[in-house]
């Protein structure tokens, strides 16, 4: 059986040696519930892709930090300015190297960091941040841990609980053209 915490209860510390240890999670965001784990471990990734049922299309990540976005993508600092928020900016990296190969698909990258507590915890750990929906591909995401099946619960390390989570996922915009297009 998953260990399910409340959010609430959630060190620092723990959930950063946690991710470095190759852990899948379900944990609240600014948005919805997401699935994550370290995206620089390709064992973790995969497991993730498993649960998903998602073998073709890349994951996003959560920066490690605003400066990591700067250094590590093309972007303009007028959008890194509304982060945190309810935003997914597809990017396009300097290097193919930041992530496992399992999250992306070319030279484009996802990019959020979501305005909620849970994410200086998860950026303690310094690594970017595979974050999805919960969900298998193709259905509706969860809004509260109750509501998630028991298969997928029990495929993940941890489940951090927020209790109900009331919004949407997040706005995906894609930056790398000259003009930036809303894709959802």
């Amino acid at each position: 059986m998953v260990d399910i915490i409340q959010f609430s209860e959630i060190k620092p510390k723990l959930l950063s040696y946690w991710i470095k240890q190759g852990y899948v999670f379900i944990y609240p965001t600014d948005t919805i519930y997401g699935l994550g784990c370290d995206a620089t471990n390709d064992v973790a990734v995969e497991r993730i892709r498993e649960i998903k049922k998602r073998f073709d299309k890349p994951f996003s990540v959560i920066a490690p930090s605003k400066s990591w976005i700067s250094r590590n993508f093309y972007i303009k600092s007028a959008y890194l300015d509304k982060l945190p928020g309810p935003f997914t900016y597809v990017l396009k990296a300097k290097s193919n190297k930041l992530v496992s190969s399992s999250v992306v698909k070319g030279d484009k990258i996802g990019i959020r960091v979501p305005d909620h507590p849970i994410t200086p915890m998860i950026q303690k750990s310094k690594v970017p941040f595979v974050t999805t929906s919960v969900n298998v591909t193709g259905k509706k995401p969860y809004h509260a841990i109750r509501k998630i099946p028991k298969k997928i619960l029990n495929m993940v390390d941890i489940v951090i609980d927020e209790g109900y989570l009331t919004n949407s996922p997040s706005t995906v915009i894609d930056l790398t053209g000259e003009l930036p297009k809303i894709i959802r």
